[in-house]
Order: C-alpha cells, then sequence, then structure tokens
C-alpha cells in the first residue's frame, strides 16, 4: 500500500502544479493503467472583508492573546458562523440555566408556528397554574398577566422572551402542548434533535429542579439554532421594553443599551444558578455567541460577555474557504460509465481562525485508492481536512457531486483485470485539493 501525503497552505499557489504532478507520477509508478488528468490546486475564497464596523484585520503572524479573565462557573465564547468554539472554560459542565431556559421555550414556539400547529393570533387561557406559579404574586420575574383573562400569543411571546415574564413562559408552554410537563418533554426532544446533549428540561419557565440542567457549550449551540433557524422570532430580542397590563418593563440584557452591535440574547438568574448571560452580537459581516453561567452579579455578567465579545472580534475572523458543489478533486473512476469522478462538499465550508494567519492555512483530501462504481450522487468517500499549525480546525466528508453508475460488461471486466494488477490495497491517500 502506497500513502501519497501532501499538505498545501492556501496561498501558495505557483510551487503546488508541480508537487502535484510528482505526487501522481509517483503514485502510478510501475503500474499501466488508464491515464488520468492532473488536477489544479484550489486557492479558496475568501470571505468579505469586515466592514468599518469591525476591527481591522491584525499583522500576518500577530500572536493570539489568552482569552480574558471571566468570573463565571462556566462559559464559552462561540463564532456563529461555523459553530466552532474560540475560547471556554467548563463548557460542559452541567449547570442551572434559570430563565435562559427560555430560548429554548421560544425556540419550541417558534418550531411549532412554523409547522402550523398554533398562530400567532390565537388567544391564550392564563391558567391558575401559570399565574399562581410565574404571575406577580411570585417573587420571579412576571408579565403580570391576569387570571383567566385571553391575552394573544405573540404577545405571550414578547412578553417572555422580552420581561423574562414566568407567567407568559407557563402559559405559552400549556397552550401549545396541553401541559407543562409535556411542554418540557417536547423540549427534551427539540434539544435531542439540536445536539445538546448535555441538557434536560423539566419546566418553560427556568424554575430549580435537579433534573433540570444545561451546559454553557449547549446554550450557545440553542441561540445558534435560534438566529439561524428563526430570525423574525429572534428579532423580539433585541427589543429594549415591552408593555402589558399598564405595566412597561425593560429587557434586563444591559449590553442592548451598551453596545448597539448587541441584539440578543438572555438573562437568567436564581439563588443557585447565580447571574447567567448569553449575548450575540453582529460586526460586519461576523457574529459571534458569548455565554457566561455562575457570575456573582448583573454587572460581572454584563462585563464578562463584553469582554469576551470584544476579544473574539479583535482577534478572530472567518473566512469561506469552499463552495459547495464544487468538484475538489476527480480521481479516476474504476468500473463506471466515466472516466473520473468529480468529488466536493456538500455544503460552503467556513473556518474561523486567528486574524492574519489565512495564509498559514493547509488544506488535504484523504480519498480512497480505489473509486470504484457504481456510487449515488452525495455519497462519502473521503475527507477535506484544514489544518493550522498542525492541528486540525475541521473536517468535512467528501461527496461524490453526481451519480456514478457502473459501466458495461466489458468495461467492468477491463477494469477488473488492471484493478488486479494494480493490487486494491483499499488503502488511502492525501492529495490537495483541485481547482
Amino acid at each position: 500500500m502506497k500513502r501519497i501525503e501532501l499538505r498545501s497552505a492556501f496561498l501558495t499557489p505557483g510551487r503546488l502544479p508541480l508537487l502535484l504532478t510528482a505526487v501522481l507520477c509517483a503514485a502510478t509508478a510501475g503500474a499501466q493503467t488508464p491515464a488520468t488528468s492532473t488536477p489544479t490546486p484550489a486557492t479558496p475564497t475568501p470571505a468579505p472583508r469586515p466592514q468599518p464596523a469591525a476591527p481591522a484585520a491584525a499583522p500576518a503572524n500577530m500572536p493570539t492573546p489568552p482569552p480574558p479573565a471571566i468570573e463565571g462557573t462556566s462559559w464559552v465564547l462561540m463564532d456563529y458562523a461555523t459553530g466552532q468554539v474560540l475560547a471556554e472554560s467548563n463548557g460542559d459542565l452541567r449547570v442551572e440555566p434559570a430563565s435562559i431556559t427560555k430560548v429554548m421555550t421560544s425556540y419550541v414556539v417558534s418550531a411549532e408556528l412554523a409547522l402550523g400547529k398554533i398562530k400567532r393570533d390565537d388567544q391564550v387561557q392564563i391558567s391558575e397554574n401559570a399565574w399562581r406559579s410565574g404571575g406577580a404574586g411570585t417573587d420571579g420575574s412576571t408579565s403580570f398577566l391576569v387570571l383567566n383573562s385571553q391575552v394573544p400569543l405573540d404577545a405571550l411571546l414578547h412578553g417572555m422572551i422580552i420581561q423574562s415574564g414566568n407567567d407568559a413562559a407557563i402559559a405559552l408552554a400549556e397552550h401549545t402542548a396541553g401541559s407543562e410537563p409535556v411542554f418540557a418533554d417536547l423540549m427534551n426532544r427539540y434539544a435531542a434533535k439540536l445536539g445538546l446533549a448535555g441538557t434536560h428540561y423539566v419546566d418553560a419557565s427556568g424554575l430549580p429542579h435537579p433534573d433540570h440542567y444545561t451546559t454553557a457549550r449547549d446554550v450557545a449551540l440553542l441561540s445558534r439554532a435560534l438566529i439561524r433557524d428563526f430570525p423574525e422570532d429572534y428579532a423580539i430580542y433585541a427589543i429594549k421594553d415591552y408593555e402589558w397590563n399598564g405595566i412597561k418593563q425593560h429587557n434586563r440584557n444591559s449590553l442592548l443599551w451598551r453596545d448597539a452591535t448587541v441584539d440578543g440574547i438572555k438573562t437568567g438568574h436564581t439563588s443557585s444558578a447565580g447571574f447567567c448571560l448569553v449575548t450575540s452580537a453582529k460586526r460586519g459581516d461576523q457574529r459571534l455567541i458569548a455565554v457566561v453561567m455562575g457570575s456573582s452579579s448583573e454587572k460581572r455578567r454584563a462585563d464578562d460577555n463584553q469582554a469576551l465579545l470584544n476579544y473574539g472580534f479583535r482577534f478572530y475572523e472567518a473566512h469561506k474557504l469552499y463552495e459547495a458543489g464544487k468538484p475538489l478533486a476527480q480521481p479516476e473512476l474504476w468500473k463506471g460509465t466515466t472516466a473520473t469522478l468529480p468529488l466536493g462538499v456538500a455544503e460552503d465550508v467556513l473556518v474561523t481562525m486567528p486574524r492574519g494567519r489565512y495564509d498559514q492555512l493547509k488544506a488535504s483530501l484523504e480519498l480512497p485508492s480505489r473509486v470504484i462504481a457504481p456510487l449515488p450522487k452525495g455519497q462519502a468517500v473521503g475527507t477535506l481536512k484544514i489544518e493550522l499549525d498542525g492541528k486540525t480546525l475541521l473536517e468535512r466528508p467528501l461527496v461524490t457531486l453526481e451519480d456514478a453508475p457502473e459501466g458495461g460488461f466489458f468495461k467492468r471486466l477491463y477494469d477488473g483485470v488492471w484493478l488486479w494488477f494494480k493490487g486494491d490495497d483499499g488503502g488511502k491517500v492525501s492529495a490537495a485539493p483541485d481547482a
């Protein structure tokens, strides 16, 4: 078995045709095989430079300092576009979510609205349970809903998100699923669908319970899903105040007043959970998500979120490297109707990295030593790997971009003989992506 390795810097394409030609010659030496074309190395197209509001790019080879000191029990800084975690501490530690629970409550309500199971103009009955457990007579945040009144669902959604109303959250849960326990089960099903491995819900408002927990990483993942899947409802999180029943209340996310680029997301606090905050901001074309759980005060949770966002925007940038559906390799196809088979990625490949180091990224493709028909379109047959400083930043499946049907009898027989002479060892080779 021969293993052919080739690692190439993205922005040094001038050297690569000679290198790749040498690699292909070495791979085929000593065997008579059908002719193959020599691919041309790719130069990925960078994402647009940030708008003036974003920090200027750092000089090349600028060192990236460690993240700021954060007081919270656990915290995460995530890039929205790629989902990469840029910095974290105890990101998978199980913690109480408090009212950050309502991010999932709103996600479920938005999802059920999108499915047509409920409607925004539905009149929701305010039950005694919602009034007694989350109303004005409790110590928690409330929308001051009146017992047995009828409230439009959209008003409850605003009240829960902006005012953090526990009564609004419970009323939404009961209307959506019939009861809060059934709604909690629905929350857990959506959590599993979103890959929130460290999360379990018992209620819709975030009241403390031993079996009600999450992680900072899961909060970031959920926030990313909310922004991506329901942008219209996410816009509610940027509203600074809301009035219901003659009472005007302010959004508890103080960063909405401090930083014009912040447009969400949610606060949380109980005596056992501490002060929690998940925020998101967009500067230029880049969006970041910061999560701080278990801080000591409202001010500290806001200061720490601000520090994480500033750090991420200052020292990291995102680039689009490869476009979905564009061939990155065209290996020889055996026993098929065509001589080669185009391979690429199913989705655009984005990567987030320290600023000023784009030209130091390296890409490689790991492919099977023999690609043999038949293969359906979309079949994963290899891996695209992006590295920096010898560490893998991301991996994506390399898939067939078209169907590869089996050739006729004589084609299969002819290629089968050549494969027998070559020795079908089933190994893998590495090469540079094509243009």
